[in-house]
């Protein structure tokens, strides 16, 4: 892989005071006079052609038993208020905003949650990518890439899910800034968020680190999804960190990607697009989605370009992905902030108490 050229810009500006001081650097110069160049000397990067691209069309199976139980139906978990006052995507909506002008902002929702996704995002201005069914990520995501290339091809583009926690949302602003510099001067590569692992989690995706450029900011040798104990507890123990699909990139990075991994199907999309838009939004049709197969994105995009990617250490905060109910409790145990009262109900049951589940849950 060629040098970064991140070590070739004239960096000048400072970064804001709300942006991470940290200090890290690209190396690995092929040039023995370029010096290293930290984050907070990068030229900081316009919110002008920052997007963002927004996943809340899963159908939360997994989490469904728990998320009954706080609404009293059967929304996906991205509905729900399942930490704090606010829905998982409400959440997702005021992290994106402080980032990337909510114009800017792709919301890719599923047709059948209509209900539950118009009260969230009726005011916000946004762009949607409305789905008739779940086809994978990597599908809704580069619908939206294409999408966004077709309007500024000079765009900074982050994905953020809108299932995970982070129990300091000032550091992860701080590092998704970091994240938008390192792409800015770094244009064939994607930056990942990586989280430090606390242990030998086998329900998460870990990235295995390449070469250190820094003490936050690494190469990506690989990943592996969802190992197996003895895999986990050799990945914790080498350092390897869990994959919050949280990432960072120039469009055209992202589409380099995709074209190498997955160019078929990023050929039928791209054909399918124009027939797609309407009124600033993109309506997916369901012959579209009959027609390809349901496509994980980190699988098929980004392992085969893993070479081409950087992954950025979280540090400051706790993130978790709130894929199983018992990790939702314990996350809520665990913050400071008030217990709601389906806690009480879900580990009543868990004790096999039989009780009586009310429609509606009162929120805290």
């Amino acid at each position: 892989m060629s040098a970064f050229p991140i070590e070739q810009v004239e960096l000048a500006d400072p970064v804001p005071a709300d942006v991470s001081p940290s200090a890290f650097h690209l190396s690995g110069s092929a040039d023995p006079s370029i010096q290293p160049m930290p984050c907070r000397r990068i030229t900081p990067a316009s919110r002008e052609n920052r997007w963002g691209i927004v996943l809340a069309g899963g159908d939360g199976t997994r989490l469904r038993t728990l998320t009954r139980l706080i609404s009293g139906d059967d929304r996906p978990k991205q509905f729900c208020r399942v930490i704090g006052r606010y829905t998982l995507l409400q959440q997702t909506r005021d992290r994106a905003a402080r980032i990337i002008p909510p114009e800017q902002t792709i919301y890719a929702v599923t047709r059948a949650h209509e209900r539950y996704y118009a009260a969230d995002l009726g005011q916000t201005g946004s762009p949607m990518l409305v789905q008739p069914s779940n086809r994978g990520t990597a599908p809704a995501i580069l619908l939206s890439l294409l999408n966004i290339a077709r309007h500024d091809p000079d765009a900074l583009v982050a994905v953020l899910p809108c299932d995970h926690y982070y129990s300091d949302e000032n550091a992860l602003t701080q590092s998704l800034e970091c994240a938008f510099k390192v792409a800015a001067a770094s244009r064939d590569s994607v930056v990942l968020l990586g989280a430090p692992a606390s242990g030998p989690e086998v329900e998460f995706g870990w990235i295995q680190l390449g070469s250190s450029t820094s003490d936050r900011l690494f190469r990506v040798r690989g990943f592996q999804e969802k190992p197996d104990l003895h895999a986990a507890e050799r990945l914790y123990h080498s350092g390897a960190l869990w994959n919050t699909f949280v990432m960072v990139g120039h469009v055209q990075a992202f589409l380099d990607l995709a074209w190498a991994g997955v160019p078929q199907l990023t050929a039928r999309l791209e054909d399918a697009l124009p027939n797609l838009l309407l009124d600033g939004n993109i309506y997916v049709t369901q012959d579209l989605y009959n027609a390809i197969p349901t496509t994980d994105f980190s699988r098929t995009v980004l392992s085969p370009g893993a070479s081409r990617l950087l992954v950025l250490r979280l540090h400051n905060m706790d993130w978790h992905d709130l894929g199983l109910p018992d990790r939702v409790v314990s996350v809520v145990r665990e913050r400071n902030g008030e217990i709601p009262s389906w806690i009480y109900l879900w580990e009543r049951a868990r004790r096999a108490v039989p009780i009586s589940i009310p429609q509606t849950i009162p929120q805290f």
